[in-house]
């Protein structure tokens, strides 16, 4: 049980769909139907109708876990997910992953075409910083500053972008278990590891929630691609949404090729405890949603 939290167990599904009604509404607001020809559109159908949200529920727990600016989380939680959504038109391009299938719906690229998708993707990653910086919301020059710099940080480079940089790389190649936990840690990780840090940067934490809540998120983050290796080869497309079955395919370094279908899901289990750990070494009075959201991203179907 959290420290100094008791009462009736904690409701994730009340939680989240109270958070996410906040969340749906602000994407639709913001993502502009009335971009040039056609691109609205293809934003629209990239961001709205679909997709778990996590990162936007990581953003928002946090922030609420150190009693962040709730005006900073929403729009850190919308600029998260903007990014997430980028990344996934891009990925699933022919240069790229060339899939067809995404949340359970064609692809940008199959729906608009290749250069449309470029666009959207482009358009939506610059989206997602300006909605960090508004000009008449009295959010702190200093906390925009840092959701940016994070944001930035996660997606570039020496986060999502350069794990998809290596994932691409190391196709047909037998990696060691740390060279494939750096890929995921950069490809996957990174952002939801920002999302998380994100939220703690509405507020102003202590150093040991805020080393807490970092080491929270690194384990959740590659928990989460574990996950999805193991799902990628024992669930169907129906139920993920996407095609499944495409790492072996492609012939692509996963979890489940370098250590199988059970120690995989060990190592699931062994990072779930690892994330719930550092929240308990928080010092923070309440992390009971943070606490589920972990729960959910290990025991999760699709």
């Amino acid at each position: 049980m959290d420290a100094a939290v008791t009462g009736p167990a904690f409701d994730l599904s009340r939680w989240s769909s109270e958070r996410l009604a906040r969340v749906e509404q602000s994407l639709s607001a913001w993502v502009n139907p009335d971009a040039p020809a056609g691109l609205g559109e293809a934003m629209r159908y990239a961001v709205l109708d679909g997709g778990k949200r996590l990162r936007p529920l990581l953003v928002l727990a946090a922030a609420e876990a150190v009693q962040g600016n709730g005006q900073a989380a929403l729009r850190a939680a919308c600029s998260v997910e903007l990014i997430h959504a980028y990344s996934l038109v891009h990925d699933d391009m022919p240069c790229m992953d060339n899939d067809v299938l995404r949340r359970g719906k064609p692809t940008v690229h199959v729906k608009f075409g290749q250069a449309r998708a470029l666009l959207a993707g482009d358009a939506l990653q610059a989206l997602a910083f300006e909605l960090l910086a508004p000009e008449d919301e009295g959010i702190p020059a200093g906390v925009q500053a840092a959701l940016c710099r994070l944001l930035a940080q996660a997606a570039g480079c020496h986060g999502m972008a350069g794990g998809q940089a290596i994932d691409l790389a190391s196709v047909g190649r037998t990696l060691t278990e740390n060279e494939l936990r750096h890929m995921h840690r950069l490809k996957t990780g990174a952002l939801l590891q920002a999302s998380v840090m994100m939220g703690a940067a509405c507020g102003a934490p202590a150093a040991r929630a805020q080393n807490a809540l970092s080491a929270y998120g690194a384990a959740l983050g590659l928990a989460f691609q574990v996950v999805d290796d193991i799902l990628d080869v024992t669930a169907d497309s129906q139920t993920l949404g996407k095609t499944a079955g495409k790492d072996a395919e492609q012939d692509k370094p996963t979890y489940v090729s370098l250590l199988g279908l059970e120690r995989s899901r060990e190592h699931a289990r062994e990072l779930l405890v690892q994330s719930l750990s550092a929240l308990d070494d928080s010092g923070l009075s309440d992390v009971r949603a943070l606490r589920a959201l972990a729960r959910m991203v290990v025991e999760r179907e699709n």
